[in-house]
């Protein structure tokens, strides 16, 4: 096994994991649902990225700006006009999941008729690659690596020594106290949304320029986004940035001993699925535990 390029390899797949699954329990914390719709707000960051670069011919850092405040805002909408109202009428988990699974059918099928559901391509963009040693390395791997790392510790900056951070921690604990202790619970919700959504952009903007861009991007990576949120225990920021790395390893190993063993490597999606059976079995509550307190 090569397995410097291994590393290389789980690190690139476990930092887009890690934004999208930031992202995605970063909502959970606070609205105690698992938002299905997530997967097309990445699609809709990936599609506006496509725009913004491929079709207006803007430079890539302004398509990662707009990717994540059209997303952001579509997560915004989402939670006003549809979540919170529910939310407010009592709505159940059942209820929520549906309205985010039909939330997600409708934005779908717009983004398929706006861009349309062949997939796009990114072909202004030639990525400059390098070989180390063993390793092939190219540059866009190197930026999303990077991306992972800075926001990760701007979300750890932003959660512990910030007011709005510590009033989502206080919220996502117990929302009646911190209602009651003077927090406008409400702002701290619209503030999540956004930034949850525009992150989610971001993820998906990554996996378009990695990939192609689709109204069914966000499916791709939606299954290894709950296994990496289940394993680091939904809600928890930091047990996700551990289990991104895990379900990112697991996944580039798997495809190495699929191709040795003759079989194919589209089984690779089998894997976050495994794990995430096997947490849901053996250790419901994921690898929050370890962090409690943070």
């Amino acid at each position: 096994m090569n397995w410097p390029q291994i590393l290389l390899n789980s690190a690139v797949t476990g930092s887009l994991y890690l934004i999208s699954a930031i992202s995605l329990t970063l909502v959970y914390g606070l609205a105690k649902f698992p938002n299905f719709a997530h997967a097309e707000i990445m699609s809709l960051g990936g599609f506006m990225g496509f725009w913004i670069s491929e079709q207006l011919g803007a430079p890539l850092p302004v398509a990662f700006l707009v990717a994540f405040i059209s997303a952001g805002i579509a997560g915004f909408l989402s939670y006003r006009l549809i979540f919170k109202p529910l939310s407010d009428k009592g709505a159940s988990l059942i209820h929520l999941m549906v309205a985010s699974m039909a939330l997600g059918f409708i934005l779908r099928h717009t983004e398929g008729q706006i861009w349309g559901f062949a997939p796009l391509t990114f072909q202004k963009i030639v990525w400059p690659s390098w070989e180390v040693g063993s390793v092939h390395i190219t540059l866009d791997w190197i930026i999303l690596i990077a991306t992972a790392i800075l926001i990760g510790i701007a979300l750890h900056f932003m959660m512990t020594r910030t007011k709005i951070g510590k009033a989502i921690r206080a919220t996502a604990s117990n929302p009646k106290l911190a209602l009651s202790s003077g927090i406008n619970t409400t702002r701290v919700l619209v503030i999540t949304w956004f930034v949850s959504a525009g992150l989610a952009g971001i993820a998906g903007l990554f996996r378009g320029v990695e990939t192609r861009v689709s109204p069914y991007l966000g499916w791709d990576i939606l299954l290894p986004t709950f296994a990496v949120a289940m394993l680091g225990g939904i809600g928890s920021f930091y047990g996700a940035m551990v289990a991104a790395i895990i379900i990112g390893l697991a996944e580039n190993i798997g495809v190495v001993l699929l191709a040795q063993a003759g079989l194919s490597t589209d089984y690779r999606m089998a894997i976050p699925f495994i794990i995430l059976i096997a947490v849901l079995i053996f250790r419901p509550q994921g690898l929050a535990k370890a962090f409690k307190g943070n």
